[in-house]
């Protein structure tokens, strides 16, 4: 019988660590902590509710991160 696959993990990062930085700099941070897509929208953008594994997703107002969730 062949092995179960595991899926892949998000980095073991805290989003939270991202709010308040500039977001040129947090999507360059983002990515050598591993996560494979970093996501930057402006405040309200409606967008889908799938969960990605290792999708890091900023609000950005005003050239800053005003909030980061995963997925």
């Amino acid at each position: 019988m062949a092995p179960i696959p595991k899926p892949p993990a998000d980095p073991q990062d805290n989003p939270d660590a991202y709010v308040g930085l500039d977001a040129d700099g947090a999507e360059r941070l983002a990515r050598e902590r591993g996560w494979s897509t970093v996501r930057s929208l402006p405040p309200g953008a409606i967008i889908t509710m799938e969960y990605r594994v290792g999708r890091l997703n900023f609000e950005v107002k005003d050239g800053q991160v005003a909030r980061a969730w995963k997925g």
